[in-house]
């Protein structure tokens, strides 16, 4: 890679996986039977040996499970019911204990290995796929059972955790992150997958770019076991433990009263993710959603709270005057980084490695480097990612104008789906031009995956929240805070996003969401006690990369070189001739090439980084 400096592909570290099939040629084994091999990683156990479970598992309510409750009591109840939404109403708490009592023959069981997955081990031998009742928190596991010879594969409610596994080949593989399967799947791209991508900058759905892996959705959990007339041939059921959907309160209650339970469940929420005697970190751009995290951990939290910024040169856009307004309103200890073209450019290949599918957005480097400069005081970090999509951010603005021109002009179901890809503003509109023609032959008439939840019956806006929650947070949101975070050795939380947060949110009236021209009333009503009237009052207008300049500036030629060359990665999928167009900004009349070029350098970058070549 001769235009980094560092003149070499990034290679990030693999994880854990769990190989099921013919595994008798697995390295790195840590533990195997004549069915599954576990690498890298060593699993839990039930307590009749019959259950192994792996996988990635962060619990906020870890405390009331390990509790000293016996377990047995509970056999044959409902200990919590799929609908709780964790509230306090009329004065009582209804987001009861639930104390799983590891305790066994009256002997102390508390885990000795990795927590998470000895609590999972232990119910679900109790309760099986009803353990997942009890979970609250961001999961992603993959359980043998030994007796039955099936595979259950799960994932927690809002994708907080990533989970994929391969389709094809004698051997199934699990793994957390998509570099892990690279032994095994093929190069072949999943070409629907790389349209979307291009229409939105990061991959929607179960699919991903590598045709022969299948992410695990959000709320779902997947059973896996051999025919036993056919052993060769794979059974698959799936169901759907979870399912976030719009569930209107009474109307009649006022803005206020909604912003009390909004409130109350923050604090709830926040106060969950505080780590116990040590400070806490929070990202802080100076709008509505991180500040208000940051005021509530401020708030909550007895030990020091450090909020980061970051911005590209004074003489480019910035909010630094809110976020250091909200820091020194909040007794933070702020830290302010500074970022240069040299540095995004420079750290896009460790961001690529990072991530499973490519996200290509600017603040991917950002969030990296911001993540390595909070390590240095902290191990928890805190966000604000989630206000968009739970409580209508401006980003909803241009489909609900979309939505008032369909009620005077008669529009049919393509046009919706044509304007929502619009709204991304990245490829869609360019799709004939820059796909090779024999690509955009073979997926110009697949199905898109948003079109069920656009053509449902929820309220407009709603149904815009439920597309943003359900594939813009767990397909790039969330995997990018959680991806990147990681790789920064930090944990990395994002309150708003919550299930418990999601579910209230679906409950609000559209109008206490986006009112009148105000977005985000009802959060802002939530906390307009903790932060400067200034902070409340201010039009969003979101972190914004110089992509444009930087392009022109110092990316020209390192930027020809990735995408116009004969051996780039893109060159069997994409026409290099409008690419080259877009370098020398012939027709930029919107001022967008430097965003297109982004997306189209981080999709090669990605590319090149997770090749098996």
């Amino acid at each position: 890679m001769l235009w980094f400096k560092s003149h070499r592909l990034i290679k990030a570290t693999p994880g854990w996986y769990l190989a099921w099939g013919c595994t008798h040629e697995i390295s790195d084994i840590m533990w195997r039977d004549d069915r599954v091999a576990i690498a890298r990683i060593q699993p839990a156990f039930s307590p009749t040996q019959r259950f192994v479970v792996v996988g990635d598992i962060w619990l906020s309510n870890q405390a009331e499970l390990i509790g000293g409750f016996d377990f047995n009591m509970m056999d044959g109840q409902d200990a919590h019911p799929t609908g709780d939404v964790g509230l306090k109403q009329d004065g009582q708490d209804a987001h009861p204990t639930r104390d799983v009592g590891l305790k066994q023959d009256g002997q102390d069981a508390h885990p000795t290995r990795d927590v998470g997955l000895e609590i999972l081990a232990y119910l679900w031998e109790k309760k099986g796929i009803e353990s997942l009742k009890f979970l609250e928190g961001m999961f992603a596991f993959a359980v043998w059972d030994r007796e039955r010879q099936e595979l259950w594969l799960g994932r927690d409610r809002v994708g907080s955790r990533t989970l994929y596994y391969t389709t094809s080949g004698a051997i199934c593989c699990v793994a957390t992150q998509l570099r892990s399967l690279a032994p095994f799947r093929s190069n072949e791209l999943d070409l629907v997958a790389l349209r979307d991508y291009l229409c939105c900058g990061f991959v929607p759905g179960e699919q991903t770019l590598w045709r022969d892996v299948r992410e695990l959705r959000p709320g779902t959990v997947l059973c896996l076991s051999n025919d036993m007339n056919e052993p060769r041939r794979r059974e698959v059921r799936e169901e759907v433990y979870w399912e976030v959907r719009e569930e209107i309160g009474e109307r009649e209650n006022s803005l206020e009263w909604y912003g009390g339970r909004v409130r109350s469940l923050l604090e709830e929420v926040v106060g969950e993710c505080l780590p116990q005697g040590e400070p806490v970190g929070a990202f802080l751009s100076g709008g509505i959603d991180s500040s208000c995290i940051v005021a509530m951990a401020a708030k909550l939290h007895d030990c020091p709270v450090h909020t980061y910024s970051i911005h590209c040169g004074l003489e480019y856009p910035h909010e630094l005057e809110f976020a250091n307004l909200v820091a020194k309103h909040c007794g933070t200890e702020h830290h302010i980084l500074e970022l240069n073209s040299d540095t995004i450019w420079e750290g896009l290949p460790s961001a690529m490695a990072y991530l499973d599918d490519p996200i290509g957005e600017g603040l991917t480097v950002p969030n990296l480097l911001l993540g390595r400069a909070a390590k240095a005081s902290v191990n928890t970090i805190l966000n604000g990612e989630g206000g968009d999509p739970c409580f209508a951010g401006p980003k909803n603005k241009p489909m609900l104008l979309n939505s008032l021109y369909a009620s005077v002009v008669a529009r049919d179901k393509a046009d919706e789906l044509a304007a929502y890809l619009t709204s991304f503003k990245k490829l869609y509109l360019d799709l004939p031009q820059v796909l090779k023609p024999e690509v955009w032959t073979a997926v110009k008439d697949e199905p898109s995956v948003f079109s069920p939840l656009l053509n449902s019956q929820a309220s407009y806006l709603n149904r815009l929240m439920l597309l943003n929650i359900q594939y813009k947070g767990a397909d790039y949101i969330l995997t990018k805070v959680n991806n990147l975070t990681q790789a920064a050795g930090l944990k990395g939380l994002s309150p708003l996003f919550d299930r418990r947060v999601v579910e209230l949110s679906l409950q609000i009236p559209p109008e206490y969401k986006l009112f009148g021209a105000e977005e985000k009333a009802v959060l802002k009503q939530a906390v307009a006690d903790l932060l400067p009237e200034a902070i409340i009052k201010r039009p969003k207008s979101g972190m914004v990369m110089p992509m444009q300049q930087w392009f022109r500036k110092d990316w020209n030629r390192k930027a020809r070189g990735l995408l116009l060359g004969k051996n780039a990665a893109i060159a069997p999928y994409l026409n290099q001739s409008i690419i080259k167009d877009w370098l020398n900004y012939r027709g930029d009349a919107w001022g967008r090439y430097g965003y297109k070029l982004w997306l189209l350098v981080s999709l090669e970058i990605w590319l090149q980084v997770n090749s098996n070549r």
